[in-house]
């Protein structure tokens, strides 16, 4: 069996500090006859230099397009818009089974390279429970950063912090407010309960049983929504445009944890683009006022922690990368995805002979 070679790249957006993969991790791969190579990449939280004195193999930020075919890139956010064609196998969040602006060019050039997305949002159990994933860190941002703007005291831009320093912005003194928490059984929604009794706050907790029939009045009773749901198949959204303009709404800050924007399944779809770091919150409505949140990369803003706990999840999956069966199915869904947009993979080099040959760091599906 040849040894796996992964290959984790800078990521370019300049606001994403984060990394899948932590040196204390990266070590215990290197131990286990990974050949792991790290991108130099100077805002990510980690310096490259802890990666290095753990056995790694140092290389240039976007170099990755030159790697050996065979290496498996591993990022979390997107990708530059060049090469054209993408030759290797990733691991990040792609963003592109939902019908997602986009996801078809994304996929387009996996196809003409002969590449393949494996999804991290996908990379699940048998029964489909995913194995790593921010949630809950995005969530317990979501809420604090809800909380602080409801309050007049969320400070821009936002800049990376720890959990420390936030939980003492939390504590201070301010308003009361009635919160309300859509998805809190979930791992986002655990998040959004801790962040949000941090504050003082004692949030009503909806989940399954009460949005299969959504109360929107009793939803627009509340000052502040944390939404965490993120659905995989059509459903009714929690709020439209009309909604927002319901005599005597209460609604004054709306956090979208999930950011599904541009998806035919997003359950917020009172948005049309993401906020950003340097203008966190967007007014919707003006009288009353209401304010949204929607950050698409939540957890950056406490990167040490977040990667931590995702690298911690991850880690045991590449450990088991060529023969573990949630990298087949990462497989299975992209290629499904592609046959249903009529891409037609390369017949050499194609994501299914990658997986199937046995090559180094082969899916084994």
């Amino acid at each position: 069996m040849t040894e796996l070679h992964l290959w984790l790249r800078h990521e370019t957006r300049t606001t994403e500090r984060r990394t899948p993969v932590v040196p204390s991790d990266a070590r215990r791969l290197v131990e286990q006859g990974v050949r792991l190579t790290v991108e130099d990449s100077p805002q990510r939280i980690f310096p490259t230099g802890e990666y290095e004195a753990v056995g790694c193999g140092v290389a240039a930020a976007g170099s990755w397009v030159s790697a050996p075919s065979d290496a498996v890139i591993v990022g979390l956010k997107e990708l530059p818009d060049q090469p054209g064609e993408l030759r290797h196998r990733h691991i990040y969040f792609g963003h592109a089974y939902k019908g997602q602006p986009g996801a078809a060019e994304l996929l387009g050039r996996f196809v003409a390279g002969g590449g393949a997305l494996l999804d991290l949002e996908y990379l699940a159990d048998d029964q489909g429970r995913r194995l790593a994933a921010f949630g809950y860190w995005a969530g317990y941002l979501g809420a604090s950063l809800a909380v602080l703007q409801h309050r007049g005291k969320l400070s821009t831009p936002l800049l990376p912090t720890t959990k420390e320093a936030l939980e003492a912005e939390l504590r201070a003194p301010g308003t009361r407010m009635s919160a309300l928490v859509i998805g809190a059984l979930g791992r986002s929604g655990r998040g959004a309960r801790v962040a949000l009794d941090e504050a003082g706050v004692d949030p009503t907790c909806w989940d399954l049983a009460e949005t299969r029939n959504l109360d929107r009045p009793a939803l627009l009773a509340h000052e502040l929504l944390v939404n965490t749901v993120l659905t995989t198949r059509p459903v009714p959204p929690f709020l439209t445009d009309t909604d927002l303009d319901t005599p005597g709404r209460r609604l004054r800050t709306l956090s979208d944890v999930t950011v599904d924007v541009g998806s035919p399944m997003n359950l917020l779809p009172v948005y049309d683009t993401a906020t950003t770091w340097d203008d966190p919150v967007r007014r919707l409505r003006d009288e009353p006022p209401l304010d949204l949140i929607a950050i698409d990369n939540l957890p950056s803003l406490l990167p040490r922690e977040a990667s931590a706990d995702f690298s911690a999840d991850l880690v045991p999956q590449l450990l088991d990368f060529e023969v573990g069966g949630a990298w087949g199915r990462c497989l299975e869904r992209f290629d499904e995805t592609c046959r249903e947009l009529g891409l037609v993979k390369a017949e050499s080099g194609s994501s299914a002979s990658a997986g199937n040959s046995g090559n180094e760091g082969g899916t084994g599906a």
